[in-house]
């Protein structure tokens, strides 16, 4: 018998079609339903793209402003998870605290099929618990949603309880809409594996949110920020990357398994970054490490076409906007809650449910006369 092909991984492996967004890894693209993703994040709110991922256009002035209602009836989180949320061990970690409340709001609401008011519902809730959650181990009260704030701006808000600057909003409302889809990542089809069951959508974004928690794959702007943070100064960053590619250690923050050319998300990022330059320093060491990496990358790997990726800017932006680094995750769940949910009511449209087979390679028992019974 002549084993099936197959890929490890699934590398390569093409397992459905969709409409909601397009990496070019060859030629440097994010489209997102049609649009390019780096030039809506530079002039669009956060609330637009999510109308544009969910329903495959932009709205209309009374489009938005319904939409932006919605948001705002997503932000109160029912009596049963504040609970919960103060009775979580204190050393819990922040992407297991959004996973398990968020498995507390599933009900009737959340059955099967998926929808949008689903998915606004449960985008929404995120910040909220995050924020609930900081001020708990705090020893605090969570502060109440401001409603005169956007989805964004709201967040920072309760997180750092005062009005955030305009600066510090458009900067993480550029990052939130870089980062909501990115095609066929490992979560992502985590959710569309879970939905093609006809399970319901709280169920597929904790399966996501499984997927996001692990350090291959949401972990890597906090390293960014480990390793400036160990560099510390602009005269240690040769040496130091130096010794590092010498080693042959990996270089967080550059090179990426799909983009063969600048990622288009850091290029946005670091655009949003130089409005940012005056009131945060800490910047001009980011830019000069990246100048010296790319340089010393190009030397030590040669043809390898290792350039700075998404993880590099986003570390940069969300330590300007003064998000503690253990959040740094967390909010990249919170932003990506939406390319997951697109994606889930996507599959739910045309679905089919996943079923890929695997090979053995175990042993099987020998073709010979079955030894008698010893009972």
């Amino acid at each position: 018998m002549t084993a099936p092909e197959w890929s490890k991984g699934l590398e390569g492996v093409v397992a459905t079609d969709t409409k909601i967004s397009l990496v070019d890894g060859q030629n440097g693209r994010l489209i997102y339903r049609g649009y390019d993703a780096k030039e809506l994040s530079l002039a669009y709110t956060f609330e637009e793209v999510c109308f544009l991922l969910w329903n495959g256009h932009l709205p209309d002035q009374n489009e938005l402003a319904e939409l932006s209602q919605q948001f705002r009836k997503g932000r109160e989180l029912p009596e049963h998870t504040r609970k919960i949320l103060k009775e979580l061990p204190q050393d819990m970690s922040m992407m297991g605290v959004i996973r398990t409340c968020l498995s507390s709001l599933e009900n009737t609401f959340f059955s099967w099929p998926p929808t949008i008011e689903q998915a606004v519902a449960a985008t929404s809730t995120v910040p909220v618990i995050i924020a609930s959650r900081m001020a708990y181990l705090a020893g605090k009260e969570p502060l109440k949603s401001d409603d005169s704030l956007d989805h964004v701006a709201n967040y920072l808000y309760l997180i750092h309880e005062k009005q955030p600057s305009e600066t510090q909003i458009k900067a993480l409302t550029v990052y939130c809409i870089l980062t909501m889809e990115h095609g066929m990542n490992a979560s992502t089809f985590a959710s569309r594996v879970i939905a093609s069951t006809e399970s319901d959508l709280i169920s597929s974004v904790a399966g996501a949110i499984g997927a996001m928690k692990g350090p291959l794959h949401g972990g890597a702007p906090s390293e960014v920020t480990h390793m400036l943070n160990d560099i510390g100064s602009k005269e240690r960053a040769e040496a130091w990357i130096t010794a590092k590619l010498e080693n042959k250690e990996k270089l967080m923050g550059f090179g990426h398994r799909v983009y063969k050319t600048t990622d288009p998300r850091s290029e946005a990022l670091k655009e949003m970054t130089k409005q940012l330059a005056g009131e945060n320093s800490w910047l001009d060491l980011a830019y000069h490490v990246e100048e010296i990496a790319l340089r010393l990358l190009d030397y030590y790997k040669p043809g390898r076409r290792l350039y700075t990726n998404v993880e590099f800017y986003a570390a940069a932006i969300l330590k300007a906007v003064e998000l503690p680094s253990e959040l740094f995750t967390p909010t990249f769940t919170a932003s990506r809650m939406v390319g997951w949910t697109a994606n889930i009511i996507e599959q739910s449209q045309d679905n089919r449910i996943f079923r890929p087979q695997s090979i053995y390679t175990g042993s099987v028992p020998e073709n010979k006369e079955k030894p008698a019974s010893r009972l």
